[in-house]
């Protein structure tokens, strides 16, 4: 196939849907011969945080020398960027020969009377054929949703299990309480696996220790924030403590990232007790050098433009501590676009009095979106300066015509639309616009 065949053909899946459960993608890998068999693999779920946490991990892991894939999702600027060696996209040319390779088996099981895989199984299977294929050393690999019925979750050789913090999302799916959520996350659990997780409250904390002694874990071990230290913040650069790590520095901004880097650092800790070698002062390079788009991520300087990935209301107050923290006294305008199956009310009212004006948008062609007009009604219930726009490129227009140049102008909820946000500000800059409407 080629790429444009390759991505037609994603899309026509699309009519599959969302359908946990592992029959139909360990029907699919056994016709392909099982490539995620052989495969060292880092198993990443969690509510927020994992893909920050998959970003330190697998860079640390290649600056030391060890090829390393990562299976991310969802992506922000391509789809491309799902599947990565070393922490670049894969080719036009390898995506379109994995899917046609892949998509010849999931037909075929159509065919035989099971059920078509989706586009998520299709997709997975992909990112075990490239790693096998590419023989690589570890595989980072991110859970879609949930855990124990994600399609990812079909390894029986994980290495170690990373959870990252648990809050209330995708109910939906993995039930209402915060115990029947971590349930699904720590589905994740094998045994013989080290499971490194953050800081959780004490209900979710049960759970985890439950599952990890059920499955024979070989040990679990927690993140204490207490153990995070000397933290100094700006927005070029965090410097903090961890353990007897000293002086450690991130180029994420977020009052948040402190914590991801904390759990990455605990699983290098771990991976070095297991034997694997790993030099100190590449896991700090690595760390300093690590990116990771659409988490507090600054596009422009004059106003200070800014996305954040803030869907859920955990992810709400950490970005509303963000601000707060880098931003007091400050002019902040905001765009905002949302799931219409998200908990948008709770990521309002934890955001949207610290604005003082609100631009909602809504992703062209994406059915979940929720309309900007409605979501502006919902935002006027906490801040009544609400406009709704008609795009996402309108509402980067408007939004630099209303501020100055000290205003900070913040783009958060779903990762969706962020990517349109990205080449908004990008083509903005380069039609050489003035910086502010002031």
């Amino acid at each position: 196939m080629k790429y444009q065949d390759a991505m037609d053909y994603i899309e026509s899946c699309a009519k599959y849907g969302i359908v946990p459960g592992m029959d139909s993608i360990r029907e699919l890998l056994r016709r392909m011969e099982n490539p995620q068999k052989n495969l060292k693999i880092i198993h990443i779920a969690g509510t927020n945080g994992k893909g920050s946490t998959l970003a330190f991990i697998s860079t640390a892991l290649a600056e030391n020398g060890y090829k390393t894939g990562r299976y991310v999702s969802p992506t922000i600027m391509e789809y491309r960027e799902r599947f990565q060696i070393q922490g670049k996209p894969i080719s036009k040319a390898e995506l379109g020969k994995l899917m046609e390779k892949v998509a010849a088996h999931a037909d075929t099981m159509e065919k035989d009377g099971f059920s078509h895989p989706t586009p998520f199984e299709i997709e997975t299977a992909m990112a075990f054929l490239l790693f096998a294929e590419k023989q690589c050393d570890f595989v980072v690999l991110e859970t879609g949703m949930g855990g124990t019925l994600d399609a990812t979750n079909v390894i029986g050789n994980t290495l170690v299990s990373v959870i990252t913090s648990i809050s209330k999302d995708h109910m939906g799916f993995l039930g209402e309480s915060i115990e029947e959520i971590a349930s699904h996350k720590a589905g994740i659990i094998k045994k013989n696996a080290v499971v490194i997780s953050s800081c959780q409250e004490d209900a979710v904390k049960r759970v985890l220790e439950e599952k990890a002694a059920k499955e024979q874990a070989s040990k679990i071990v927690f993140v204490d924030n207490a153990d995070i230290t000397k933290e100094k913040f700006d927005l070029a650069k965090t410097s903090f403590q961890y353990k007897n790590f000293k002086k450690l520095e991130i180029c994420l901004p977020g009052t948040y990232q402190v914590k991801n880097a904390a759990l990455a650092l605990e699983v290098m800790l771990n991976l070095q007790e297991m034997g694997y070698p790993l030099k100190e002062d590449k896991i700090r390079k690595a760390f300093l050098g690590t990116v990771w788009n659409g988490r507090f991520q600054i596009l422009d300087r004059k106003p200070l433009f800014l996305i954040d990935g803030a869907h859920n209301a955990a992810a709400a107050d950490e970005l509303r501590k963000s601000i707060q923290f880098y931003f007091t006294n400050k002019r902040i305008i905001y765009i905002i676009g949302v799931f219409r199956d998200k908990e948008y009310t709770k990521v309002i009212e934890k955001t949207c009095d610290l604005a003082e004006h609100i631009i909602t948008v809504a992703k062209k062609g994406n059915s979940r979106a929720l309309p900007a007009l409605e979501l502006a009604q919902e935002v006027a219930k906490i801040n009544p300066v609400v406009t709704a726009s008609d795009s996402v490129e309108e509402a980067v227009e408007l939004s630099y015509l209303l501020a100055d140049k000290d205003t900070v102008i913040i783009a958060f909820g779903s990762l969706a639309y962020l990517g349109d946000c990205i080449n908004a500000v990008k083509h903005r800059k380069e039609m050489g616009k003035d910086t502010h409407g002031q």
